[in-house]
């Protein structure tokens, strides 16, 4: 007659079924689930997401095959530096009409843009697209859904990183918090115009 499991190997079972059904569980379910808790500007249709962190391991396991799309400004790409492997192609470009309510600048759509990223990428590729924070790449993410495309993670935290909300620090309003740029991983201010894209939807070689 069988002994009975003990108590202990009960646990053992449980924890071991635990981490079996962690594993089967598809990434997307997970991203949908991270991304509830996710502010709504941040958060996408297809409701994929990693961190800057997590993207660069992501992107270093499979570089031939993973795309890093920045969709900030060829002026913030330029002048605040980028991720080295990240292709620029604009969202928007940026206007000098000033927004008093919001307190900045404005941003002009880029019309090429689902033409340019598509020129570079298949839309069952997987693409990883990063802006300054995590605003601009959902709206980007959300766009390319809407055109077809299928894996594309949104990074959450963006280039620069979420902003620094402690009155009593000299970092107050300074985004010092994490994304790319202050996470120990790679970037840049070096350029390679070939990974570069216009909002005007011209080429390098048509710029003025």
């Amino acid at each position: 007659m069988k002994s009975r499991p003990t108590r202990s190997e009960c646990c053992s079972l449980l924890i071991a079924l635990v981490v079996l059904v962690s594993v089967c569980i598809a990434p997307s379910v997970w991203a949908q689930q991270a991304g509830t808790e996710l502010p709504k500007t941040k958060q996408t249709t297809l409701g994929l997401y990693v961190t800057a962190r997590e993207a660069y391991s992501k992107w270093q396991a499979d570089p031939d095959n993973i795309m890093v799309l920045d969709v900030r400004t060829t002026e913030e790409y330029i002048y605040v530096g980028h991720a080295p492997m990240a292709w620029n192609v604009p969202l928007a470009s940026q206007t000098y009409d000033w927004d008093a309510e919001k307190q900045y600048f404005g941003f002009k759509p880029n019309p090429a843009f689902i033409a340019q990223v598509t020129e570079i990428a298949g839309v069952t590729d997987t693409i990883l697209v990063m802006c300054r924070s995590g605003g601009r790449s959902a709206m980007a993410v959300n766009r390319l859904a809407e055109a077809g495309f299928t894996n594309v993670y949104q990074i959450i935290d963006g280039f620069e990183g979420d902003a620094v909300k402690d009155s009593e620090s000299v970092y107050n309003g300074q985004r010092l918090r994490n994304g790319w740029k202050n996470s120990g991983i790679p970037w840049t201010y070096q350029l390679d115009p070939e990974r570069m894209r216009f909002a005007s939807g011209q080429t390098k070689e048509q710029q003025p």
